[in-house]
């Protein structure tokens, strides 16, 4: 007998093909691209670390008096106020006494929950959310579901280059897969496979 080759998975596997870069392609409509209005106060400023960035953008909103808290997670241990104020050098040090820090988390996931047990300890029931802008769908996602009381305002930063089309620099479009795998990975709840940077 002839042997002849089974083609049965093309089927399902060109729609797994399609559902994800349909996915891709949603995900990345959620990546903000430009910092949405920072009019209104939140009782808390929340900067998720993993970039200069994000540490100088909350300590310039905590400056501008848009929230009476500064809370920063996923700090190195040995890292304390003072040597983070040292990485601004145009921030007043009166600002020390309104900044704290959390050292627990070492992912998104576990941002979330630092920052959930923070905000319960704090009686705060808002805040405004500081990350790079490919981190924030993933950030929202993981934050909404550790807090779904608290209102969340995204603040997003932008790194080098994240301004840019993702698809002209190889660099941005592996980011952005990575995230996105990232993602799947939140939303399907496995969280250790969904690793922060």
């Amino acid at each position: 007998m002839r042997w002849r080759p089974r083609h049965g998975w093309l089927l399902p596997a060109g729609l797994v093909a399609i559902a994800w870069l349909g996915g891709l392609a949603w995900f990345i409509s959620q990546v903000p691209t430009a910092i949405p209005s920072q009019d209104g106060i939140t009782d808390a400023i929340v900067v998720l670390t993993g970039g200069s960035q994000r540490v100088e953008n909350g300590l310039t909103l905590l400056a501008e008096g848009k929230a009476r808290k500064l809370f920063v997670s996923g700090v190195y241990r040995g890292t304390d106020v003072k040597a983070l104020l040292g990485t601004s050098h145009q921030q007043p040090r009166w600002l020390a006494c309104c900044i704290e820090l959390g050292y627990e988390a070492d992912n998104t996931h576990g941002n979330a929950a630092e920052t959930a047990a923070w905000m319960r300890a704090e009686h705060f029931h808002s805040l405004r959310l500081v990350t790079a802008s490919y981190h924030m769908p993933r950030s929202l996602l993981e934050f909404s579901r550790a807090m779904p009381d608290i209102r969340i305002l995204p603040n997003p930063v932008f790194p080098p280059g994240a301004r840019r089309a993702w698809w002209r620099s190889p660099h941005a479009m592996t980011l952005i897969v990575a995230e996105y795998l990232k993602y799947l990975f939140a939303l399907t709840g496995l969280q250790s496979l969904a690793l922060a940077t």
